[in-house]
């Protein structure tokens, strides 16, 4: 008997066509704050200010954010003059803080070396701090309507499933950059980009895809297949280590809470913390970290946040002081009226709240 073949999925015999995904595109778009009315030009700023802010975030979450910054600085080079301080706080609650200092970083450089305008060129927007492959590719697209393909989530899921890319992530990726940058056109490469994030965001979606309403619905390869949810394929993840500390809420009698400014470099650089021990595989002796001798007591249960690269559980003790305890060394406190203005992230206002600080 001859050799049993394996049996190829079906692939379409239609190319997909950029000029059809522009028509549904000039149809369908979404209003962004970020993006430019249809026939207008797009403000680098603007596109390279919601990139940043847009990695590994919503676009329901960045929306008041890039309001806000806008409104603080409306150009680069007031985000270039603002105090890096002041912006952590304004980023504070959109995690992944890397982002905010880099963002400043770039701002200054575009002053510095560019005299407060993007470089329209891919090879120099990459020179820049905290500028990548991909927010470089955005920037040129979008803003200058050079043909360069940014390769998000979005387009990563519609390219995958139009060709059936069957290498699971990440090593598809270089396969998936690839195809994209083939299928995107010389005329309007700025709209092409944009078209394909609002497919994946609207129709081509990570679960039940909505197949009938795509433009490419006829050319997509894993659509013929019958199962497009299936790409594109992950590699499966392995569990997350976890790291545990004791988080030191010392209340002073009027209110105020003690602070501290976290080092310049690593996890979450210069943002304000609750102090804590350090956060490890296994709970250091909470007698040997407290930032003052205080009557303390642990409060029920614990905070629970998830880190990229691990899950933290921090305990709680709480420790109320008389209302002159001045502030050790490196420490200063903090009435729950002056919260905003302190660059506090998620996991911080999580202890805070754990604490019941500011109810009332």
């Amino acid at each position: 008997m001859p050799a049993a073949t394996k049996r190829q999925p079906p692939r379409s015999s239609t190319a997909p066509a950029p000029s059809a995904l522009l028509a549904w595109y000039d149809r369908h778009r979404r209003r962004l704050p970020w993006r430019a009315e249809a026939g207008r030009t797009a403000d680098p700023y603007h596109v390279f200010l919601s990139e940043i802010m847009l990695q590994q975030t919503t676009v329901k979450a960045v929306g008041p954010y890039f309001t806000d910054f806008l409104r603080r600085w409306p150009t680069v080079r007031h985000l270039a003059e603002a105090p890096l301080e002041e912006v952590l706080s304004a980023w504070a609650g959109l995690g992944y803080y890397a982002r905010a200092r880099n963002l400043h970083a770039c701002a200054k450089a575009v002053v510095a070396r560019h005299g407060g305008h993007f470089p329209a060129d891919e090879a120099a927007l990459l020179d820049l701090p905290g500028i990548g492959p991909y927010t470089a590719a955005a920037i040129s697209a979008i803003a200058f309507d050079l043909k360069a393909s940014p390769v998000d989530g979005n387009i990563e899921r519609v390219v995958s499933r139009l060709y059936a890319v069957d290498e699971p992530l990440p090593k598809s990726k270089p396969r998936i950059k690839a195809l994209a940058a083939a299928l995107t056109p010389e005329r309007r490469p700025g709209d092409f980009a944009q078209a394909m994030m609002d497919l994946g965001a609207t129709i081509c979606t990570p679960r039940s895809p909505a197949c009938p309403l795509c433009p490419w619905m006829e050319p997509c390869t894993a659509r013929a297949e019958g199962d497009p949810a299936r790409y594109p394929v992950k590699a499966p993840k392995g569990e997350k280590p976890r790291r545990e500390g004791v988080a030191f809420l010392i209340v002073r009698a009027d209110g105020a809470v003690l602070l501290r400014t976290r080092p310049d470099k690593g996890l979450l650089a210069k943002m304000t913390e609750v102090p804590s021990t350090p956060w490890g595989a296994r709970p250091e002796t909470p007698a040997t970290h407290a930032p003052l001798a205080a009557r303390w007591r642990p409060l029920p249960g614990a905070v629970e946040h998830v880190f990229t690269h691990f899950a933290l559980t921090l305990s709680v003790l709480r420790a109320d002081v008389p209302a002159r305890t001045p502030a050790p060394d490196g420490h200063r406190w903090v009435h729950p009226s002056g919260f905003d203005r302190e660059a506090l992230p998620s996991v911080m206002r999580k202890v805070l709240a754990h604490g019941r600080i500011g109810e009332g």
